[in-house]
């Protein structure tokens, strides 16, 4: 019975581990907040040295939000052992997940820009 239940996604007793990078962003258009989820085996991009040693990973994430439908750009480093070293975004800004949460629960305001 178990392994129908691990086969088919029946209910878990213990929560699975989430490896994955959460990016939490707001557009700078619109000011809506979009939340992504990376996956950090599938989705950085290694980079490597001169002699062709492993020396980091890149990602380039390129998102969308759905009230205004522009493209943000954002690009994170990262060395050898997956720690991030640097983060950009163009088009938006990075925010927390708290910000995240709070704005996502709140009514949006009426103010237009």
């Amino acid at each position: 019975m178990h392994f129908l239940r691990r086969l088919f996604g029946g209910n878990h007793t213990h929560r699975e581990r989430d490896d994955a990078i959460h990016l939490y962003v707001e557009c700078g258009r619109c000011h809506a907040v979009v939340h992504v989820r990376v996956d950090p085996r599938n989705d950085l991009m290694p980079e490597y040295g001169d002699s062709d040693d492993l020396v980091g990973y890149r990602l380039i994430k390129e998102i969308m939000d759905s009230r205004c439908f522009r493209l943000m750009r954002a690009e994170i480093e990262y060395d050898a052992r997956r720690r991030e070293i640097s983060r950009t975004i163009e088009g938006g800004a990075f925010i927390t997940r708290d910000e995240y949460e709070q704005r996502r629960t709140s009514p949006p305001s009426s103010s237009r820009d």
